[in-house]
């Protein structure tokens, strides 16, 4: 990614750095956190390196959980007295074709699948200007420079531009951008695997149904959640945008 977009090892390792604190920043307000432990970005720049340049604090812990969700048509929520839904508005799955394995234009700095999903998510759902209209985001942070990277395959950042958003504080909880990981993501939760989706999922209704505590966000329109699995070169991607219903 550095050597296609003519980063500076440096601004990008900050900017991952950037990344987990403000993961950990969120985890805080969130009792269900696992991590919650106050990090700062030189914390995480000067932890031991797992493999160059990713430290002990770029990486997601791998964790046991579970999570399940009741759902169920409009209609039926209703004849059982339920009101303000939260509804899917799109569910986009795209696999790797088998393309990225072999020699074309793909040079490893971004993920096709999540690229290809998240294009029809936007059409599915209505949504022509993702950068204004996603209000918050759970996405498969397994590493910073994932989640980084992740940015960009949403069409939230530019190609490139990424680095820049982060250190303007663009994914930040309170500066009016796109908030990501506002419960703290995989980062402060570990990553059971299966469980994942769901959590992400649970944050959605939390914060449409003004349950989500001192990390509430003002009228969120549109949720997007992101999940990944494989390889960079062979994987398979999941976006679900959520919503209220109208």
């Amino acid at each position: 990614y550095a050597e296609k977009h003519r980063v500076n090892e440096k601004d990008l390792k900050r900017a991952m750095s950037h990344i987990s604190a403000k993961s950990h920043d969120n985890a805080l307000l969130n009792e269900k956190a696992h991590l919650r432990k106050k990090v700062s970005e030189d914390d995480v720049m000067c932890a031991p390196i797992i493999a160059h340049p990713l430290g002990l604090f770029d990486c997601c812990g791998v964790s046991d959980g579970a999570a399940c969700a009741i759902v169920c048509s409009v209609e039926k929520a209703k004849e059982l007295g339920f009101k303000d839904f939260v509804t899917v508005k799109s569910l986009q799955i795209a696999v790797s074709s088998g393309e990225e394995a072999q020699y074309n234009d793909w040079d490893g700095d971004h993920i096709v699948t999540t690229t290809k999903a998240s294009a029809r998510a936007y059409e599915e759902a209505g949504i022509s200007r993702p950068r204004e209209e996603i209000s918050m985001m759970e996405v498969h942070d397994c590493f910073s420079i994932t989640e980084l990277v992740t940015y960009e395959d949403l069409h939230i950042a530019q190609r490139g531009n990424a680095v820049k958003d982060v250190l303007d504080g663009f994914f930040d909880l309170r500066n009016n951008g796109v908030p990501c990981q506002v419960d703290g993501g995989l980062k402060c939760f570990g990553h059971p695997i299966g469980a994942s989706g769901l959590r992400m999922i649970y944050e959605m209704y939390l914060q449409f149904h003004d349950r989500a505590g001192q990390r509430q966000l003002k009228n969120p329109k549109f949720g997007l959640t992101h999940n990944l699995g494989g390889f960079p070169f062979m994987n398979i991607s999941s976006i679900t945008i959520v919503g209220k219903y109208h």
